[in-house]
Formats: C-alpha cells, sequence, structure tokens
C-alpha cells in the first residue's frame, strides 16, 4: 500500500495535480493486474499457437539476408550474456536480444498478421517478452499471459491511430505498445510503474517512415516491423525496473499521445471490451509463407483445384482482385515472396508453396515460372477495399478451352473465422525449423511450447533455441 501511495504522489506531481485520464487508471490497472489474471483456455491455447509460429519465423528468417545481417550485429556488439539469440550460439543482453530476434521473425513474412494490414504484432511481442523474461527467469505461465497482453494492448493501440490517426506507419505503433505491455507483463509492473511504461513506450512509437518499401532485401521492413518494436519495448520495461521516473499521464495534458498520434480517434478504444475480447484471437496465422495480401488468392486458387485439377499450361490467364490498398503492395514486387505473381506461379508449378520455394529469388528467373507470371493480373478492386478487416479475394482462372471457374474467397485459413488447427500449426512450424534445427530439436521446442504451464523458467526453452 506505501509503494503505491508513493506512486499516487509522483502520479499527481507529475500530472499538475490533475484528474488523470479515466483511459490511464482503466488501461494502467489492467496491465499491472495481467500477470496474475487467469486466461480463458481458448486464448491460452490461441496464445501459444502465436508463440509456436513467431518462434519459427525466427528460426527460418535466421539464414535469409535480413537474418544474417541480425546475427552479425549480435556477434559484434557483445554485451551481457543474458538472453538468447535464437539460431545461433549467442547470448547477449535483452535489449539487444529482442531486437534481433525481432528481425530474424519478420524476416522471411511467414509471421503472424493483421487483416487490415498495418500490424504485424507477434515478431515485437514475441521477442520483447522471451528477452526480457529470460533476464529475470519467468515461468511458462507468465510468458503467456504477457504475451496475450501484448496483443491486447498493441492491436489497440493501432486500431486508434488507424482510425483518427496522422502516421502514415503504424508497424511500430503495434510493436512498441505490444512489446511494452508485454515486457511489463513479464516483470509485473505495478500500477504507477505501469503508467511510467506507456509513457516511455508512447516517447518511442511514432518513429517509423514507408521508405522501407524501398529495400528490396527486407532488412531495413524486418527492423522497423519487428526489431524496433522489441526493442523499445524492453527499453520501456528496463527504464521502468531501473527506477526511471516520467510523465505517468501521458493522455493528458499538452502534447499528449492522443493530439500526437491519434487528435480525431475516441480515446476509449485502448480500453474497449478489455478482458472480453482478447486481440491474439483477431490476428492471422498465415497458412502459407509470404505477405498477408497474398494468403486469400492462394486459398482461392488452392480451393479451385482441389475441385477442377489441372496442370499450369491449362491456364491461359489468371486475373485477381483484392483491395486498392494490398494490390500495390504485392503487384509485381520486387521482394520475391512479396510477389503475387511470383507466388501464384510457384503454386501453379508446385502445387503447393513451401517456405525454400517461397523465398528462393533465383526462380524468379527461371523460364517456366516468368511464363506463369506472364498469366497472372492483379486488379485493385475498391468494393473489397471497403470489407477490410476481411481479407476478401476474388480469382477467375481462364482455361485454354474457353471455360472459366472463379472463386471468391471470404476467410482466409488462419484467421479467426476459419483458424488452423493446433496441428496444423505444427505442421508448418516444422516446416520452417526442422531444415534449421533438424526433426528431434524441432519436435521437442514444439511440445514444450505446447506446455509452456509446465515450465518454470523460460530459459528451459533455450537448449531448443540456440544452434552451434
Amino acid at each position: 500500500m506505501q509503494k503505491e501511495n508513493a506512486g499516487h504522489d509522483r502520479v499527481m506531481r507529475n500530472t499538475g495535480g490533475k484528474e488523470m485520464n479515466p483511459v490511464m487508471v482503466t488501461l494502467s490497472s489492467y496491465m499491472s493486474a495481467a500477470a496474475g489474471r487467469e486466461l480463458p483456455d481458448s486464448v491460452v491455447k490461441e496464445t501459444k499457437h502465436h508463440i509456436l509460429d513467431t518462434i519459427a519465423a525466427m528460426v527460418s528468417g535466421a539464414d535469409l539476408i535480413p537474418g544474417q545481417h541480425a546475427l552479425r550485429f549480435a556477434r559484434a556488439y557483445g554485451g551481457a550474456m543474458i538472453a538468447t539469440v535464437v539460431a545461433s550460439d549467442i547470448l547477449s543482453g535483452p535489449i539487444e536480444a529482442a531486437m534481433i530476434n525481432g528481425v530474424l521473425a519478420n524476416a522471411d513474412e511467414t509471421d503472424d498478421n493483421y487483416s487490415t494490414g498495418g500490424a504485424h504484432p507477434g515478431c515485437a511481442i514475441v521477442p520483447a517478452a522471451l528477452a526480457i523474461g529470460e533476464k529475470n527467469g519467468i515461468d511458462g505461465t507468465r510468458f503467456i499471459r504477457a504475451v496475450a497482453l501484448g496483443y491486447d494492448v498493441g492491436l489497440r493501440a493501432f486500431k486508434l491511430v488507424a482510425k483518427g490517426g496522422v502516421l502514415s506507419e503504424t508497424h511500430n505503433i503495434v510493436g512498441t505498445f505490444g512489446a511494452s505491455a508485454a515486457c511489463g507483463c513479464a516483470v509485473a509492473l505495478d500500477t504507477p510503474q505501469m503508467r511510467t511504461l506507456i509513457d516511455y513506450a508512447s516517447q518511442q512509437a511514432g518513429a517509423g517512415i514507408g521508405a522501407w518499401r524501398q529495400d528490396t532485401e527486407h532488412v531495413e521492413k524486418s527492423f522497423m516491423f519487428g526489431g524496433m518494436g522489441a526493442r523499445n519495448g524492453v527499453t520501456a520495461a528496463m527504464l521502468v525496473e531501473a527506477g526511471w521516473t516520467g510523465v505517468n499521464d501521458v493522455f493528458s495534458g499538452p502534447g499528449n499521445l492522443f493530439q500526437s498520434y491519434a487528435p480525431k480517434a475516441d480515446p476509449g478504444i485502448l480500453v474497449h471490451k478489455l478482458g472480453e475480447e482478447y486481440e491474439v484471437r483477431n490476428t492471422i496465422i498465415k497458412k502459407w509463407s509470404t505477405g498477408g495480401p497474398i494468403q486469400s488468392p492462394l486459398d482461392a486458387i488452392h480451393l479451385i483445384r482441389q475441385r477442377r485439377p489441372f496442370e499450369p499450361d491449362e491456364v491461359r490467364q489468371i486475373k485477381i482482385r483484392v483491395a486498392t490498398s494490398a494490390a500495390d503492395k504485392v503487384d509485381d514486387s520486387v521482394m520475391v515472396n512479396l510477389s503475387m505473381q511470383q507466388m501464384v506461379a510457384i503454386l501453379l508449378i508446385d502445387k503447393t508453396l513451401s517456405f525454400n520455394a517461397a523465398h528462393d529469388e533465383q526462380r524468379m528467373r527461371d523460364p517456366d515460372v516468368v511464363r506463369q507470371k506472364a498469366k497472372i493480373k492483379v486488379v485493385a478492386d475498391e468494393s473489397l477495399e471497403r470489407l477490410l478487416p476481411k481479407r476478401v479475394a476474388i480469382v477467375e482462372v481462364m482455361f485454354n478451352d474457353g471455360t472459366v471457374v472463379t472463386e471468391r474467397n471470404d476467410t482466409v485459413r488462419g484467421s479467426p473465422e476459419n483458424p488452423m488447427s493446433s496441428e496444423e500449426v505444427a505442421a508448418k512450424a516444422r516446416d520452417l525449423i526442422e531444415p534449421v534445427f533438424g526433426h528431434e530439436k524441432c519436435s521437442k521446442l514444439i511440445e514444450s511450447i505446447f506446455a509452456l504451464e509446465e515450465i518454470e523458467d523460460i530459459r528451459q526453452l533455450r537448449p531448443f533455441l540456440q544452434r552451434a
């Protein structure tokens, strides 16, 4: 009680004695109670799915160009040997480990995403919670609760700025607020400390510009989507742990969060249905190892092929309608696994889309692939834009005999409306992890994540995360 009163006095000093914003009161209280709050079984299960999916993305991303850059940085940087850098033999400080693992997690486009775009929560939240969790030796249950809270806070922050915001880039908002909340839960900050945490998250969250689209090697994107937010979240929590003070109601007064980032938004979005609607259940786990806007068209072609099996050379043309905001991101993108034409051509030829095939740049010049790509046209459809956050795609396949088969896909596999089973999530993880770790270690890692409640110290995962 004495600690709480001291925190309250500090809050009143730093807010000039004014009444605290009720959104801050609700949010900080909810966040401080999260470490001891039981989650519904369905939320625990879904959180484990997203933890496994994100760790699998880290492992598979380690051998791609962004991952190689990240691991090179980790080896050169040095620092305290506290936290695991996934898919390596490196231990580093928690801030560096969170950043590097965040880059690994987004390196290959297999990480989870929100259906509207602009939000890749797992690649920042899970690395941050893992790094600070190792620093503090938290148990598996606390880790699950921290990650779930990160999704709840990060995606509500995204909704706030998406509906009335002034920022052109939202990925760091999601990552920084989500990772900060997860880390605050992991170290069990009290309510006044959570207010300071929110302050330091707010100060770091507005960074990021759209220039990452010009980096064809995906390095800058991986930092912006995953590494930066993960680093910011661990930093915010460690500053508060170390006793730093700040503005304890950054939602009020001049220059507050809402004025700075979302002057037209309803602040109540940040606390809407907290404890009732869990955002981890609203986040898509990708079936295919490629960008979010490509998932629904791939599902549609897979469904067409199930009804009418065909070979690629039987196809004259494929017309793919997607939302207007998605079309410019994926229409013949120079990034191999963000190119709609490339991914569909591979699916036509291989009859599936493996992780390796989705990241094989050499196949962009393969004559067979180039021939199939020439048949594929992406059409921006304003009517589908209005259906977001549902990612709807309409695929029209015209065959050489003149017949046309059309498939409208309204429910992406892995979405809340069409979720993947535990077996499907594990199968995807094996495709990503086994080539790097081998069958035995991969199986033990998957088993450990599905049994996180039995882990007394999250550092027990380390043998299954490292690579010599």
